[in-house]
């Protein structure tokens, strides 16, 4: 069924793509100021509302970080994808929600503390979650597929550094900051969570101007991929939440809180040549890239409907 579509991806599983050690340094930098900011604004009420009433809470993180891995995992292996298109999907279904699912949730007339609990709680589970997550899945997958030129093995170990590095450093400096001084958090908080979203996109949009004759050349092949990876994790979320009987407030945000994906932490581990060769797999990087922009745009689509819609889920 896919096999004529699949033969037109199959370059990307050998393609290298432009990116020096000034970019990587300044992705690195990025992500970690990312993580900085969203930790300004967790709080201890946060972690007690798991308390008050943990069932939607328990809800998104399984839907999160076990539903939505294992679903891709199912995808990747019915569709017979190429090897590079596959793991990075693996590895963006692995990692914590986008820091912009908040502002999607409050549109969507959802329930706000909920999605900034969720938010807080998968970004520090994620530390150990993704790279377990990833390192599982992307492995059980590398098991079935077909044997590559440079066949390479996920490494838990380096995962697991690097998001230490990246996420958990600045994430408990973040909580030490906002702890020590409240009121400069106030002040500095918004303005954060606007320039890291800002910087983010400019450094997607840089990623792909350097390399644009690749991705001019696959985009109408990868986005269509994309697009149905997105669809599938909204209706994990939207799915998950009906069957436990979620409120719509709730299940609203536990829908964009799953379909809302950091893919800037997909990018960090990309190129770490510890974790990936140096040459080939650049659909990896597509794949990640696209979802950084496409996830947004989707996510405001849905979160307008909700807004104009309180009493219909139009999904």
């Amino acid at each position: 069924m896919f096999e004529n579509y699949n033969k037109k991806l199959l370059p990307l599983d050998e393609l290298t793509l432009n990116f020096n050690e000034t970019g990587l340094l300044i992705m690195n930098i990025t992500i970690a100021f990312i993580m900085f900011g969203v930790a300004l604004g967790i709080k201890k009420q946060n972690f007690q509302n798991i308390v008050k009433d943990p069932r939607p809470v328990i809800t998104g993180v399984i839907s999160q970080f076990i539903l939505m891995p294992a679903v891709t995992f199912l995808i990747v292996i019915f569709a017979k994808l190429p090897v590079s298109i596959s793991l990075g999907m693996i590895l963006v279904a692995a990692c914590p929600g986008g820091n912009v699912s908040n502002f999607m949730t409050l549109l969507a007339r959802g329930n706000v503390a909920l999605s900034v609990s969720l938010t807080a709680i998968a970004d520090l589970a994620s530390i150990v979650m993704t790279p377990l997550s990833f390192s599982f899945w992307g492995n059980l997958y590398l098991d079935v597929a077909l044997p590559l030129e440079h066949p390479i093995h996920i490494p838990f170990i380096e995962v697991l550094k690097t998001i230490s590095l990246l996420m958990g450093v600045p994430l408990i400096l973040g909580i030490w900051f906002q702890q020590k001084f409240p009121q400069i958090t106030l002040r500095i908080f918004k303005p954060i969570k606007i320039i890291s979203f800002i910087i983010f996109l400019g450094f997607i949009a840089g990623a792909i101007s350097a390399n644009f004759n690749f991705f001019s050349k696959y985009f109408w092949l990868l986005f269509p991929i994309v697009v149905i990876h997105n669809f599938m994790a909204f209706m994990t979320g939207f799915g998950t939440s009906g069957l436990m009987r979620m409120s719509l407030m709730n299940r609203k945000t536990i829908t964009i809180e799953t379909g809302i994906q950091n893919s800037g932490i997909a990018l960090v581990l990309i190129f770490n040549e510890k974790i990936f060769p140096e040459t080939g797999y650049g659909g990896i990087a597509f794949i990640a890239a696209m979802w950084g922009i496409w996830h947004i745009a989707a996510g405001l689509i849905i979160s307008s409907l909700w807004s104009y819609k309180k009493d219909k889920v139009p999904l």
